[in-house]
């Protein structure tokens, strides 16, 4: 791989990956991606045009081309109507990973190859590496921990693991700012990002509104047993082990366990109630391995921030997965992924039915 499309967001991390890939003696485009018009969201968020100035200015900064490629319609049919569609149906989606499923490296990747690049590197904090006994590529965690991203990476394909470096991979953090600030890019102490770019105010229900036009209907809060505790106030506003701003007094701590959308109810219980041992994974990516056809100890979370733990994966047909944990895990809730590791690789990863 020696020509290489970069995708630059106007933070530290890409340009300091672009970076490391001119010293390596690749042959790099930087490229920021416009997702979504700075009108459709509130509050600012990351994909603005100051981001993109930001990553311009480093790639004038280290002598190599920046451009700006205009997704909008490709992050608005993928992802917000993704987005706002699982909402309504009562699932807690995770956008940053169907972004990089169909945008950065399906779209992306696309465009990079049909303009003769061989490939294309992001900031994620990721390694992947071809496996000649397997005959597979591998994605496996990154030296900082911390910082690691292969939880969003899961989805990606053999095709498209064979097309991506990820020149960070090795690098803590803390290293990565300082050959910023060596090399005195503008973004050396630009702060990360935390939100879903598109809703950086964090109002969620507020963007669906305005996006699809739709809201949740009110219904009733129930009991684990169907009593009627209470009304709510629509389905989207709540997500499995909330706790607070349910408006609603029991005498005691209340925690939403799950929600039903066909009879728009929200079931609210103890703390224990969270707690379950089994879960079902559909749409299911696996990298490590072609199939799974026996069933498979490995590690596994549910959360982007959680810690994963001891399970057993088993095909149950259809695409499906079961995953069995050793221990009960807390608000498995649908919608968000589960993925499965064999110590440092992912083994891959699904969505939570």
């Amino acid at each position: 791989m020696n020509r290489v499309m970069i995708g630059m967001s106007g933070g530290v991390d890409s340009s300091v990956a672009a970076l490391l890939l001119r010293e390596q003696g690749y042959d790099v485009t930087g490229v920021t991606l416009k997702m979504f018009a700075e009108s459709d969201i509130s509050g600012g968020g990351c994909g603005t045009m100051r981001d993109a100035e930001d990553a311009a200015r480093v790639a004038e900064r280290l002598g190599f081309p920046h451009e700006i490629f205009d997704f909008r319609s490709c992050f608005r049919e993928n992802v917000m109507a993704y987005f706002a569609e699982s909402y309504l149906r009562g699932r807690t989606p995770n956008p940053c990973i169907v972004c990089n499923r169909y945008v950065k490296f399906g779209e992306m990747l696309k465009i990079a190859l049909e303009q003769g690049y061989d490939g294309i590197a992001t900031g994620h904090y990721a390694i992947c590496e071809y496996d000649e006994s397997r005959g597979r590529y591998l994605l496996k965690r990154p030296a900082d921990r911390s910082k690691e991203q292969t939880y969003v990476l899961y989805s990606l394909t053999q095709e498209q693991l064979s097309h991506v470096i990820f020149p960070l991979g090795g690098l803590e953090k803390s290293r990565v700012r300082k050959i910023a600030e060596k090399y005195g890019l503008v973004n050396a102490d630009k702060p990360d990002s935390q939100d879903i770019c598109f809703v950086p105010d964090g109002k969620y229900t507020d963007f669906i509104a305005r996006f699809s036009g739709k809201t949740s209907p009110e219904g009733n809060f129930t009991d684990i047993s169907g009593k009627i505790l209470g009304r709510h106030k629509g389905i989207m506003n709540y997500t499995v082990g909330q706790r607070k701003g349910l408006v609603i007094a029991l005498g005691k701590p209340a925690y939403v366990v799950r929600k039903d959308t066909a009879s728009d109810t929200v079931v609210l219980g103890d703390e224990k109630d969270l707690y379950t041992s089994s879960l079902i994974a559909e749409d299911v990516n696996l990298i490590s391995v072609a199939e799974i056809t026996e069933p498979m100890a490995v590690t596994a979370k549910t959360r982007y921030s959680q810690r994963e733990q001891k399970a057993v994966v088993y095909g149950i047909g259809g695409g499906r997965y079961r995953v069995d944990f050793d221990e009960p895990q807390r608000a498995v809730t649908s919608g968000q992924a589960v993925v499965f590791y064999d110590g440092d690789i992912v083994v891959g990863g699904g969505t939570i039915v």
